[in-house]
């Protein structure tokens, strides 16, 4: 087992699997949060020099290793594993443990999926409205386009594009989150109606995190590797699912010092931002990895050209099916909230998924 003050811990659930809510957690295993996902194994993440280095064990030993540990390491793993576990509160209006379907609404000419459809506040107001009636709890609403290659526009472009369509959706009770950059953009943004800020620079400028605070808002921090324009270049990690984890906890515990709770955040590893298809992959195999933070786990891979290359299509309609797999993967890995472009699509497979394994 691992050993020494120089390691900093991180935990990933292993052999997952999915009970139903009235069985009794089997001896040796860890639920998540109050779901139906247990798990018996756990991945150390472990940082060395030049690579990242892993250390698998059951519940039980790694339990016993941390009993016998120093007080620093054990009382680590301990919190470690009872973040994974312990019950969390709602997410503003949505309760855990999900799937929660995140309905994605762009008003952008640019972005790579739905860009230029929806640039009219009717055609934008009517997606949104469909969108929540096909199962979307949370919509989204994005006013500047962070696709690969995409140029950045002006605070005023963003908040003429976004500021009426949040006005409109949030007075049906609409819970909407808000995809920016800005706190200038935020702050208007919540001041409309928005209770939900995606920040895919994790709240890192200068008075985001205030501005959520002071809106008692809630936040979804992501993690990208470079900026839109330039990301996906030359993308590079020693070990990707590693390092990503350790940027986000880094952004977490800033944001908590600030007077930002981690139970107001999720957080999203930014699958297709500043990663090759081998991060991506390499993320969505180790997703379990970062329920160790404490905070609800957002995954946003919807139609992403990863996708499209694995499946070799370059036409974003053909990429339903793609994401339908990723997104199943995802949630048999207990993560919560899936940001989606086909809500209806994405809904029906979970139900089924869901009627197959409550069959009797």
């Amino acid at each position: 087992m691992p050993h020494g003050d120089e390691f900093q811990i991180h935990i990933q659930p292993l052999n997952i699997r999915r009970i139903r809510s009235e069985t009794t957690v089997p001896k040796g295993y860890i639920r998540l949060a109050g779901s139906k996902y247990i798990f018996s194994e756990i991945d150390i993440f472990l940082p060395t020099l030049n690579e990242g280095k892993i250390v698998r064990s059951s519940v039980c030993k790694i339990r016993q290793w941390a009993a016998n540990k120093g007080e620093k390491i054990g009382k680590e793993i301990t919190q470690r594993l009872h973040k994974i576990s312990v019950a969390r509160k709602p997410f503003e209006k949505v309760f855990y443990p999900g799937p929660i379907l995140v309905g994605v609404l762009n008003i952008t000419p640019d972005s790579f999926h739905d860009g230029g459809k929806y640039l009219t506040l009717d055609a934008a107001i009517r997606r949104g409205k469909l969108l929540r009636s096909e199962g979307a709890s949370i919509l989204e609403v994005g006013g500047e386009s962070s696709r690969p290659g995409a140029e950045p526009v002006s605070e005023k472009t963003e908040l003429r594009r976004i500021l009426p369509v949040i006005k409109e959706l949030s007075k049906d009770d609409n819970l909407i989150s808000v995809d920016t950059r800005r706190p200038e953009v935020m702050d208007a943004a919540l001041e409309a109606g928005a209770r939900i800020v995606n920040d895919i620079t994790a709240l890192s400028s200068p008075g985001a995190v205030e501005t959520i605070i002071k809106a008692n808002a809630y936040a979804i921090i992501m993690h990208m590797q470079g900026v839109p324009k330039t990301m996906q270049r030359a993308p590079k990690y020693d070990f990707a699912p590693y390092e990503i984890l350790c940027y986000l906890e880094n952004r977490i515990i800033a944001c908590e010092k600030a007077g930002l709770s981690h139970e107001r955040i999720l957080v999203d590893p930014g699958v297709g931002f500043g990663k090759s298809d081998s991060h991506n992959f390499a993320i969505l195999n180790s997703i379990a990895s970062f329920h160790g933070t404490g905070c609800g786990v957002m995954i946003g891979i919807s139609h992403k050209s990863f996708i499209g290359r694995a499946g070799k299509t370059s036409i974003y309609a053909e990429r339903l099916s793609g994401t339908i797999a990723a997104t199943l993967n995802a949630m048999e890995q207990g993560v919560q909230f899936h940001r989606v472009h086909n809500v209806k699509e994405i809904k029906q497979a979970m139900v089924i998924s869901e009627k197959i394994f409550s069959a009797k």
